[in-house]
Formats: C-alpha cells, structure tokens, sequence
C-alpha cells in the first residue's frame, strides 16, 4: 500500500484520544489514548476472517479503515476527522503516526478530513460525520429470540419448538423467533435440511400460528468444500489468480470458499434460496459472515470486490422484498451503508467476559462491549445497532452488566437463552429488556 500524507496536527500526548474503526463488525474498534497498544490479530486465520484481510499495521500506528478520528487535546476539545471520500465504493486504509509531539495522518485512497467543534468528543464528531451521509432513518427492529447462543450448532427442530412454547408460558414480548446455524446440512446447501429438522416451513407455520414472525440465519456468501453445491457447481466459486478455490479462512473446523454472486447461475440460486424461504413465511433474515463477499478474488465477472459486495447484498434484499427485515453481521461496515436495517456492530458476545488469545475480534463480552460502545454513534444513523444477545440464564458470567451494557444500546434486544432454564432474574430482565419492541 502507498500512502500519501493527508495531515499533521499538533497532539498533547497526555490526554489526546484516536479513534480506529475497524473493517468489519467483528473488528475492534474504539477510542484509545496515544501510548496505549490498539488490538490486532493473534493468528493468521482471525486475521482473515475478522480484521481487514491482506492488511498489516506496523507497531505503533494507529489505523481505520475508511474512518479515523483524533481528539488531539482530549475528549473534551475539537476533534478532527479523516473519513473515506465515498465509502459505498472505496474503503481506504488512514493511519496515524505520533512523531515530535506531532499526529502525522496519511491514507492509501481519497479521503475528506475537517475538524468537527461540537459536543460529544469523538462520538459527537462521528455522528455528525453520519448525519452527513444524509440516509433515511432505520425503522425500528423487532424483538427477537434466537437460538445460537444456548444450542449453537446442534440445534433442532424440538428446541425451537420448546423454546416458542415457553414464549408464551413465560408472557414475554418476542416478535421473532429466529432459527440460527444448524437447520441446514452444510454451508451453501441452505435448502437441504439437517438430521435436526424435519420441515423449515413448518416451523415458520408453527411461528406464526402463535402470533410471531419466523426469522432465519444464512452466511450467503459462504460455501463449504464438501458441500454439494462446490462439487456439482465448482465454476461457482471465487478463484485465486492461480485459479485454485478462493480460501476465506476457517470456522466450525472447515476451511471456507466464496459463492461469486457476480456468476448469473450463482446468483440465480441464491436468489432462489432467499426467495424460497421468504414464500415458507420467513421475514426477518439474519445474513452473516459477509467479509467474504468482499474478499479480493477473482470474478466471473471483471468488477472490484467492494462492487461485488454491495451487488450481492442487493440481490438479496430484491429477493425477500423491502417488507423483510435484514440484519448484517460479520460486514464490512461502511461498504455496506445504505443496504441493512440493522447490523452487528461488535463481535459476538459469550457466556464468558474474555476472548480467546485475548484477541478482541473473538467472543466474548469485554470485547463485544469494547467495540459496541465504540461504534453507538451508528445507531440510528446507518443502521440499528446490533449490539448482540442478551444472555440472562444464570450459567452466564456477569450476566447483570452484560444484560446492563445491552440495555444502554437502546438497539436490537435479542434474546438467547433456552427459556425453560431462566431464574426469576433471567426472565424478568428479559422481559423488561424486550419490552419496547416493534
């Protein structure tokens, strides 16, 4: 990368304050003060699939991606922005580097860069950067419960059954029942169904029969090796210059390949499974791990990654219609303004406070709260904020302040226990917490 100077602003380096914005939702991302050591990747692999892939930031600089912001004499001075020139096309890295008392700011694309003299330090400054933008305000998010974070990937059909059962026992205001990973057989076979369940349009007739909306999980982008879609449909993959399967990392201990939505038959079919499933009576879809629609590569058709991206997520919506409601996660963020009605803005939370390695790209709750209170400027400006499950059975690690920091969001309240297993705590604060949904 080349980077070319933008700025050079004098910092007091006791009380001066930089904000990174990460790439994506999992990324870290928040105000750090000007001797402290921003997060980075701990291994080669969450450096795929949750930071910036192919970017390295040199030791003692600090880097966003399409957006940084300097406080240079503290949170309570001016504070002055550095934000990409048209973040729907290009993304540029911005680094910043203290050298004699000075804040040297440069960046390898086109960016806009002023001082912001309002209130509310950096995440004044950075809303007012959102306001810019001059988007049509995100109508509300519904209420939802969610079986990712007590079943994981061994849910069935039995639990979601069980689970919208108890909604009604427990007289708790949850307006969508959304199945996560694990109804299908293997990633990219979205519409062939695992041991587990026996009909996805059942259970979305069982969902609404009590009055609720069905919702359901898919990583579009995402193709497993041992899929049938990659054996019957190989052509369909993103390829390496060399013309070997595009590698977007490793999850669930399976390495992963990119669908290329920019292959009319490849998107043909995912417009059909969206289609499909918006016709069995879903209407709220949660689309994840989209990093890998945007990962370079190469294309059936000759467009950058970011174009990629953005075209495939428009495919989806012009599948399930604009009544539906889309929730992004694991995106990279500003390519994706103007696209979701809501969007996960930290990486997943967990029944534990710390992440693995301490890489706070990983789940846990010190950094789903790290990078959900660095991004609260977006909230009701690009999108409704995700700021991910709440978690209220007593198994969970400091449920109270996890539960505390979800409520001070004011965004999306999910819920993801089994219910069955809640205290009296658990289910007053659930349904308190999801009380105002929409």
């Amino acid at each position: 990368m080349s980077f070319t100077p933008v700025a050079s602003v004098p910092v007091d380096r006791r009380t001066a304050r930089v904000h990174e914005e990460g790439w994506q939702s999992w990324s870290p991302s928040g105000a750090y003060a000007l001797d402290a050591t921003p997060y980075r990747p701990t291994n080669s692999n969450w450096a795929t699939v949750c930071y910036r892939p192919g970017v390295t930031v040199p030791d003692g600089v600090f880097q966003g991606e399409g957006l940084l912001a300097l406080a240079p004499k503290g949170e309570d001075g001016p504070v002055v922005v550095c934000a990409a020139a048209d973040p729907r096309s290009s993304v540029p890295s911005i680094r910043l580097d203290v050298r004699d008392g000075r804040a040297e700011i440069s960046a390898d694309g086109k960016v806009d860069f002023y001082s912001y003299l309002g209130p509310g330090g950096i995440q004044g400054a950075l809303a007012d950067w959102a306001d810019s933008l001059g988007l049509t305000e995100p109508r509300p998010a519904p209420t939802v419960w969610c079986s990712w974070y007590e079943y994981f990937t061994a849910v069935t059909e039995d639990d979601i059954h069980e689970n919208l059962r108890a909604m009604d026992t427990l007289d708790l205001p949850i307006d969508v029942v959304q199945i996560d990973d694990g109804y299908q057989s293997r990633l990219g076979d979205w519409l062939t169904l695992s041991g587990r369940f026996r009909s996805r349009a059942g259970i979305a007739d069982a969902i609404r029969a009590r009055g609720r909306r069905a919702g359901i999980w898919t990583a579009p982008f995402l193709v497993d090796p041992a899929s049938d879609l990659a054996a019957e449909h190989p052509d369909w993959l993103v390829r390496t210059s060399s013309g070997a399967p595009l590698h977007a990392g490793r999850n669930w201990g399976h390495d992963l390949n990119v669908l290329d939505t920019t292959h009319p038959h490849a998107a043909a079919y995912l417009a059909e499974v969206f289609r499909t499933l918006r016709a069995e009576g879903y209407d709220y879809f949660k689309v994840d791990f989209l990093y890998a629609g945007a990962l370079d590569g190469v294309r059936h058709a000759d467009v950058d990654a970011l174009t990629a991206y953005r075209d495939g997520i428009r495919l989806i919506r012009e599948a399930i219609g604009d009544e539906a409601y889309l929730l992004g996660c694991g995106a990279p963020l500003l390519a994706s303004i103007g696209l979701f009605d809501a969007m996960r803005v930290s990486p997943d939370t967990a029944p534990h406070r710390r992440p693995e390695a301490d890489d706070y790209s990983q789940p846990g709750q010190d950094a789903a709260e790290f990078t959900g209170v660095g991004r609260q400027w977006q909230h009701g400006r690009l999108w409704i904020n995700d700021p991910d499950c709440l978690m209220a059975r007593p198994t969970v690690e400091t449920r109270e302040r996890w539960a505390a920091h979800v409520e001070a969001t004011g965004g999306l309240m999910a819920s993801s226990d089994r219910l069955l297993s809640l205290d009296e705590w658990g289910v007053s604060t659930t349904r308190r917490l999801l009380g105002g949904g929409a």
